[in-house]
């Protein structure tokens, strides 16, 4: 029988022998995939958190602007965003022109970061201070709900489709991005052999980005910090960066990442219900504190104000009687009873105020305190769940948050019981100053009235005795207006000068004469984009509403300066014919039933009145050829006659002229008015002005 030989057997065993091969190439492979799909996801997440951010800039922060709500803060929420956005988007572009590359893909991207590291820190920093700041005018909003319905019903209709119910789901988004770079790269730096010529190109970018979120972090601790102490302590800023060392920046940036991964949802916040009860309770009882602090700061003031005048001292044309008595009341009000309240309302209302205001800044330090120990403890706790142990100053840092905690849930409802009480006894006082003021006022006042002839007549007879001489009154006033105006002289014709007549033609020829007002009284603009226009000028109605659709409220052209005046202060002007044939005259138009902007000659009692045409013929300046059956077309200076100066949507764009027996619509543009040249045509010699009363 034939022996086996052991040199045989390692046929069998070849296989084997080419797995650690085969592996090696399946590893490689998957780690290629790996990474292909690392710098994937890196492109197009970026782009599409610069999508994300351009519906925050130009769509919901541009729909909120549009409202013009003047209680939201726009700068506040959204803080440097469009910096960011701009840096995004030149940041998103490298990328995208990596990838047709190839192999050098990996080294562009590293270079990318590095490029960008320098911009990024810059803009983020901004933003990632700001950002715990826009979460307050967040909340803010979030309490008053006709600005909360607006801020959702621009999300509704801007960004519907990605369901978000709140601001803070926009503006969360830099920060959560700022911190997922260090991953995105790490991700792919893990798929990355070290034998890659793009490694330590990658590494290096990795660490950039770390330490540009460390630099973030610490930026925005300094800002907390810096606030913080200078509320409590009034520190400079060199003594606050004199306190810092190594270790308080390590745990306040520990702390400040923590934070952050709260914010985005990475880790659970630590939750207590019965604290967060105690500390809302309390953050209202510091609100109402500082808020009536405030106000009886500005009531205070306002007393001053008011005892610097003394009507007492002033002379009355008055019955001598009465007149006495009222300076008299005047006089021991100013002297007497209203420096006193006022010294009364300082010493046991404001003064408590700001005692109480001093005393809560004690737990609001404290509670501040706790937070940051929480998240202290929230660390170690991870970390000793991973590890299993800790070190002696982690065990110190939990203890003192423990002892924290515990302090504030044993004090806060003492604490909270004792300053709700002081606030009530400070609101007591304050009503009971209010109830002795007006009862020292209402005896004073009873002393004087006391020496009046009809003080002893019953209340009811007075107040008749009262109504019967207001009627009296008015009814005297009221006939004597009546017979003012029947003796006032009628409007005069006065002769234009040469440069109005000039400023007057320009409206006409520019609005027409249907447009022009004559001001009735003299106009001191009060407000922005208000004229301040004299009495009997001439102007040119361009809008009867301002941009808040206030009707009482007229743009108008004064030839050559166009702003906002008072309806009430205008009066309509129409163009009638003087006595002399071919001459015309601006006059107010009287009559009540008229409708404003009307083209209508006044009805005179004058048969002899001579109508001529119109000074002005409309022609077209410009050739247009007509493009639909609603159009008509014109020649360059033939005349139209302009039905309506307006299409059937009330657009001002088009008209509605006839030509040549035809009827349809061409551009207003396309339109001018030039003066008739027949002989002896229109001209504007003469205005209405009434006769100024001295």
């Amino acid at each position: 029988m034939a022996q086996s030989r052991p040199d045989e057997f390692p046929a069998e065993e070849t296989p084997g022998a080419e797995c650690p091969i085969y592996e090696e190439m399946m590893h490689f492979g998957r780690a290629q995939q790996n990474q292909r799909l690392a710098v994937e996801e890196l492109i197009k997440t970026e782009a599409s958190y610069v999508h994300t951010i351009e519906l925050c800039v130009l769509d919901i922060r541009a729909h909120l602007r549009q409202k013009q709500l003047p209680d939201i803060d726009l700068e506040g929420l959204f803080s440097n965003i469009d910096d960011i956005l701009q840096v995004s988007k030149r940041f998103l572009k490298g990328l995208e022109a990596t990838e047709s590359q190839g192999p050098e893909q990996l080294l562009l991207i590293s270079a990318l970061f590095q490029e960008f590291k320098e911009e990024m820190e810059s803009v983020y920093n901004v933003y990632c201070a700001s950002y715990e700041q826009a979460l307050v005018l967040v909340e803010s909003h979030r309490k008053d709900p006709r600005l909360q319905q607006e801020i959702v019903e621009t999300l509704n209709t801007t960004v519907s489709h990605t369901g978000a119910s709140d601001l803070s789901f926009f503006l969360v988004m830099p920060v959560q991005r700022v911190t997922k770079y260090p991953l995105l790269l790490q991700k792919i730096l893990e798929n990355t052999p070290a034998s890659d010529k793009a490694y330590f190109a990658l590494q290096s970018a990795a660490s950039m980005m770390l330490e540009m979120n460390t630099n973030i972090n610490e930026y925005k601790r300094r800002k907390e910090v810096a606030t913080k102490y200078n509320k409590v302590e009034q520190l400079t800023l060199r003594e606050r960066l004199g306190r810092l060392n190594k270790h308080s920046i390590a745990k306040k940036t520990t702390r400040l990442s923590r934070f952050f991964m709260h914010e985005a949802g990475i880790v659970p916040k630590t939750e207590d219900k019965e604290f967060d009860y105690l500390e809302e309770k309390f953050q209202s009882l510091a609100s109402c504190a500082a808020e009536l602090k405030e106000n009886i700061a500005t009531y205070l003031d306002n007393l001053q104000v008011f005892l610097l005048s003394k009507p007492h001292e002033c002379e009355l044309e008055m019955e001598e009687g009465a007149a006495q008595q009222y300076r008299r009341l005047a006089g021991m009000l100013h002297r007497t009873i209203f420096p006193e309240f006022r010294r009364r309302l300082d010493q046991l209302v404001y003064q408590p105020l700001c005692s109480l205001s001093e005393t809560l800044k004690g737990p609001q330090q404290l509670i501040r305190k706790r937070l940051d120990k929480l998240l202290d403890y929230e660390e170690i706790e991870e970390k000793k769940s991973e590890t299993g142990n800790m070190t002696y100053d982690e065990e110190a840092t939990m203890n003192t948050y423990l002892a924290i905690n515990a302090l504030l849930l044993s004090e806060l409802p003492t604490f909270n019981h004792v300053a709700v009480q002081w606030l009530k006894q400070i609101l007591y006082s304050l009503v009971a100053l209010q109830r002795d003021l007006a009862k020292q006022m209402l005896q004073e006042a009873e002393i004087e009235l006391a020496q009046l002839p009809h003080s002893h007549i019953p209340m009811p007879t007075f107040w008749k005795m009262v109504k019967d001489t207001l009627s009296q009154s008015t009814a005297q006033l009221n006939s004597f207006c009546q017979k003012f105006e029947k003796v006032t002289p009628s409007p005069m014709i006065q002769p234009l000068s040469p440069a109005e007549e000039r400023r007057v033609l320009s409206l006409v020829s520019k609005h027409g004469p249907e447009k022009l007002y004559q001001v009735t009284s003299n106009i001191s603009g009060s407000k922005d984009l208000d004229l301040t226009l004299q009495r009997g000028q001439i102007v040119a109605l361009l809008h009867g509403v301002d941009t808040k659709g206030n009707t009482n409220r007229w743009l108008v052209d004064a030839g050559g300066h166009r702003g906002y005046v008072q309806a009430g202060k205008l009066q309509p002007y129409h163009l009638v014919q003087s006595q002399k044939p071919r001459m015309q005259m601006l006059v107010p138009d009287t009559g009540a039933e008229r409708r404003r902007h009307s083209y209508t000659l006044p009805e005179g009692p004058s048969p002899q009145v001579f109508i001529a045409p119109p000074a002005f013929q409309v022609v077209a300046g410009y050739a247009f050829t007509a493009r639909s059956p609603q159009e008509v077309s014109l020649q360059a200076g033939q005349p139209v006659t302009v039905l309506e100066p307006h299409d059937k949507k009330g657009s001002k764009e088009w008209s509605l002229v006839e030509v040549n027996g035809q009827r349809g619509y061409v551009p207003s543009s396309y339109l001018m008015m030039v003066p008739t040249q027949e002989s002896g045509s229109w001209s504007l010699p003469a205005w209405s002005l009434p006769t100024q009363q001295t």
